[in-house]
């Protein structure tokens, strides 16, 4: 992916951009869902990204953000598992694939922006939110581990 920015405003629009749009999917699952638990699973994930869209911006006012020194676990469930995509009659398992898909790409989106950037402070942002990500991305793979693996 090859992306091209002249600012280190742009890169932050964008990802300010990301996180709108990753909070809009999570909303969209949310109205989807047939089980009040699942609409409010889906709906806290559109605030935590509505958060990290908040954060963008104090940072593009002059504020930072630091990643954490912990590895965050990767059970990698996303990489093996399929579903056809979104639609009206999905159930909690495939929308819980949905979220692991898209978590994973977010988090390849940020890496890769962290290693285009001599910026420290920019790079510090991006490896923060690809962190946020990649816990994403695991809370939904427990998730799936604890729901739907441990029913079969």
């Amino acid at each position: 992916m090859a992306l091209y920015f002249n600012s280190v405003n742009e890169i932050l629009d964008f990802a300010i951009s990301k996180e709108e749009g990753a909070a809009s999917f999570y909303n969209q699952l949310a109205e989807r869902m047939n089980r009040t638990w699942m609409v409010k699973v889906f709906k806290d994930f559109a605030a935590e990204e509505q958060g990290h869209k908040a954060k963008l911006q104090a940072v593009k006012k002059g504020g930072k953000l630091e990643p954490s020194k912990a590895k965050i676990m990767d059970l990698k469930l996303a990489e093996y598992l399929t579903t056809s995509g979104p639609s009206a009659d999905m159930e909690y398992p495939e929308a819980l694939i949905q979220a692991m898909k898209q978590e994973k790409e977010s988090f390849r989106l940020y890496t890769e922006l962290a290693g285009t950037t001599s910026d420290a402070s920019l790079r510090d942002v991006f490896l923060f939110l690809a962190q946020e990500e990649a816990k994403h991305k695991l809370r939904f793979e427990l998730e799936y581990d604890e729901v739907v693996l441990k029913e079969n």
